[in-house]
């Protein structure tokens, strides 16, 4: 099944909207173009409405907010909804300010979402309507680990089911589920928390994947996870003596370019809960 999300993905060429941050801005077009997408960098509010219309798909990024941006946001999550396209929100932060968790919390209550991609700090966020942790059940840990697995798997199923999309948790150990099943997955390095925009970067390629993949939107949200973990492998693999955090980012890159969907098959690493 991941196999066939990355075919589709190439062979469609999905074309992404991207409101993000302008940190990583120039990694996520690089990473669509990398998995065979199309990028669109749009967040001034008097044209994402147009540049909605014309993609496949919507990535609302919060890492860098500012009112102009959060007013695109909802304006081209609107058309996006009203034309029934893939739409993902990338809750950066939430929890760290509270700009940044309302507008969060905001965009979850107005608008529709395949998918919700973050880390589980964010994702708790988003459950408890705060920053904080106080009233967490004790089940909810702060990170995601063989231990509490069982536990993390149903509160990932559980917070997709009560907001009737996709919710993937990435971390040392990813879960991607919706209200019935989980992708538990393993693959990735620890160096690529040394990088900034890996998750700006899955972001971004998952709309894509979830796009491409209309018929099978949790296989293709976990197919994203997968490709990006691996080319995290695949880029350590092939780094040299004196490389560093910066080649390890273009290595990540041109691992994803050079992905098949044979190699994904035999080199992802999951397992369905």
């Amino acid at each position: 099944m991941l196999e066939a999300c990355m075919n589709n993905l190439r062979e469609r060429s999905a074309l992404i909207h991207n409101i993000t941050n302008y940190v990583t801005v120039n990694d996520v077009a690089n990473m669509l173009l990398a998995c065979g997408a199309s990028p669109i960098m749009a967040d001034e509010p008097d044209e994402v409405y147009d540049i909605t219309s014309i993609c496949g798909g919507l990535n609302i990024n919060i890492g860098t907010l500012n009112k102009r941006s959060i007013e695109a946001m909802f304006v081209a999550g609107r058309r996006a909804n009203e034309l029934g396209h893939t739409v993902l929100l990338d809750p950066v932060g939430a929890g760290a300010s509270a700009l940044r968790t309302e507008t969060a919390l905001s965009l979850v209550d107005e608008l529709r979402f395949d998918v919700i991609r973050g880390n589980i700090s964010e994702i708790k966020a988003l459950a408890l309507g705060s920053g904080t942790t106080k009233g967490v059940d004790a089940d909810v840990a702060d990170a995601v680990t063989e231990e509490n697995l069982d536990a993390m798997v149903a509160f990932a199923k559980d917070f997709a089911g009560k907001k009737s999309c996709i919710v993937a948790i990435t971390g040392a150990i990813d879960l991607v589920a919706d209200a019935q099943r989980c992708y538990v997955i393993r693959n990735g390095r620890p160096e690529m928390s040394k990088i900034t925009g890996t998750g700006c970067q899955l972001s971004g390629m998952m709309t894509a994947f979830v796009t491409a993949n209309p018929e099978n939107k949790l296989a293709a949200a976990a197919a994203a996870v997968c490709t990006m973990g691996l080319a995290g492998e695949i880029g350590f693999a092939n780094m040299l003596p004196g490389d560093g955090n910066s080649t390890y980012r273009n290595r990540i890159i041109d691992a994803v370019y050079n992905m098949s969907g044979r190699t994904l098959k035999a080199g992802a690493k999951y397992e369905l809960r």
